[in-house]
């Protein structure tokens, strides 16, 4: 049995998916499988896989299901212990799985292991995510996911492995979200389970990858559904509304960039202000034109290889 199962879900990704493979076949840690579903791309992208010959590449094939019944059905199928999770369009550093052994070797008893990532914001500008949590330079147990979580979120998709039984236990992904299906896991292993953060970076998260669906209107409406589901757990757990909060709030501007005025309107009033800080309060308020030209501006400084962020 290998050691990590690596699930890679797989829809129309042929620009990045041989390369994303490539970084998951370069880890020095070589004890895992690897399981692509490929969600009934239709681009070519198969092809791509079908090119690379590796013992420890398995292929399943579904009709287009959306991701979360993809990762679902991958880790199903999955023979590890512990699962490696990494999108068709991201890319690991060498020691990524290595460091989640490590993690996993000092505590064997957790549920989640996250890496620290990098945001790749254009072609050469990357910078490291940001959290709001005491830095420490050792793998170590996260008490409040979701205070921790408060610039850059502790967990990304691409950046955890966990174990299989504790994913299981939270009743895996949500089909019902072809979007935030990450986000709605990662809320659920904050609430119930134990969760390790290693400091070291291993991987990053390309943002400049087009044709993002979750900028669709219709996908807003589902953000803003998952935002507003755990009403009972923001009473418990009060570092949670301050999570989704933030969450609502960048939600908020995307309804704005989008001239989604529907589900802004339904989402304003759910937005606690007191828990924003001045900028992003307003933004929040400020007239459509002011927040695209906010936008413009700061993709511009991007380019420049500066970045300001409206969370700090």
């Amino acid at each position: 049995m290998p050691f990590f199962s690596v699930i890679i879900p797989l829809y129309n990704k042929k620009p990045y998916i041989k390369n994303t493979l490539k970084s998951v076949l370069n880890q020095s840690f070589k004890d895992f499988e690897i399981i692509v579903i490929n969600d009934g791309s239709n681009d070519g992208s198969i092809d791509e896989v079908h090119q690379i010959t590796d013992d420890r590449l398995v292929i399943y094939n579904q009709s287009n299901s959306g991701v979360s019944m993809a990762r679902n059905l991958g880790i199903k199928k999955a023979n590890s212990k512990y699962i490696a999770l990494i999108d068709a369009d991201d890319f690991w550093k060498p020691n990524h799985l290595q460091e989640h052994y490590n993690s996993i070797q000092k505590f064997p008893e957790a549920d989640l292991f996250c890496n620290a990532y990098a945001l790749k914001l254009s072609k050469n500008h990357i910078i490291n995510a940001r959290y709001s949590s005491p830095k420490k330079a050792h793998p170590h147990i996260i008490d409040n996911y979701f205070k921790a979580s408060c610039i850059h979120p502790i967990g990304w998709t691409s950046a955890i492995t966990f174990n299989k039984k504790s994913f299981d236990d939270i009743g895996g992904f949500n089909p019902k979200y072809p979007v935030v299906e990450d986000l709605d896991l990662l809320i659920k292993f904050g609430l119930k389970k134990t969760i390790v953060f290693n400091p070291v970076t291993t991987c990053w998260y390309d943002k400049t990858v087009v044709g993002s669906l979750s900028k669709e209107s219709h996908h807003q409406d589902i953000k803003y559904e998952l935002f507003n589901s755990f009403k009972a757990e923001e009473e418990a757990f009060p570092y949670l509304k301050k999570y989704l909060t933030l969450n609502k709030y960048s939600l908020a501007i995307q309804c704005k960039l989008a001239n989604n005025k529907t589900t802004f309107k339904k989402l304003y009033p759910t937005i606690d202000k007191s828990l924003l800080n001045s900028k992003q309060r307003l933004l929040l308020i400020a007239p459509v034109f002011t927040t695209k030209l906010a936008k413009k501006i700061h993709s511009f400084l991007i380019k420049k290889n500066i970045y300001f962020t409206a969370y700090n």
